[in-house]
């Protein structure tokens, strides 16, 4: 085997563990994002019920009135929005100090978990065995002392 191609199988196996790592922080950052922001909930706890604008793959956007007369929308969506759809009415509670912060009531920091967790076994389930198979291509294709 050429040297040329060994560099080459190295780049792609720091490749491959570069992406499969990359998933993991990302998943184990949003599990601890959503802690930050049900306890900023829990300790600026506002309860309104909002009207479900529109829902797309990334985010749910909803309406809602504060007790000030406010209208808010926030712009990042609602938290945990399994399950809605547009025109839905649903309870929902938010961050006095920052009504940008929403989730649906009743649900939790937990309800990542189950969606995060699995994109982290797959991610491994998929990188796992290729990272194996480009270490084992490499050390077969060398030649013996």
């Amino acid at each position: 085997m050429t040297a040329k191609r060994e560099r080459l199988q190295r780049i792609w196996w720091r490749v491959a563990l570069a992406v499969a790592v990359l998933i993991t922080v990302l998943c184990v950052s949003l599990v601890f994002a959503a802690i930050r922001n049900d306890r900023a909930i829990a300790n600026h706890l506002g309860t309104a019920n909002a009207q479900v604008d529109s829902v797309s793959f990334d985010r749910t956007i909803i309406r809602f009135d504060t007790p000030d007369g406010i209208q808010h929308v926030p712009s990042t969506g609602v938290l945990y929005p399994e399950g809605l759809r547009a025109g839905d009415l649903v309870r929902i509670e938010y961050d006095t100090s920052d009504p940008e912060i929403a989730r649906v009531a009743g649900r939790s920091a937990a309800n990542t978990l189950l969606p995060l967790g699995t994109t982290v076994l797959f991610t491994w389930l998929v990188a796992g065995p290729l990272l194996w198979w480009l270490r084992h291509r490499s050390r077969r294709a060398a030649p013996v002392a």
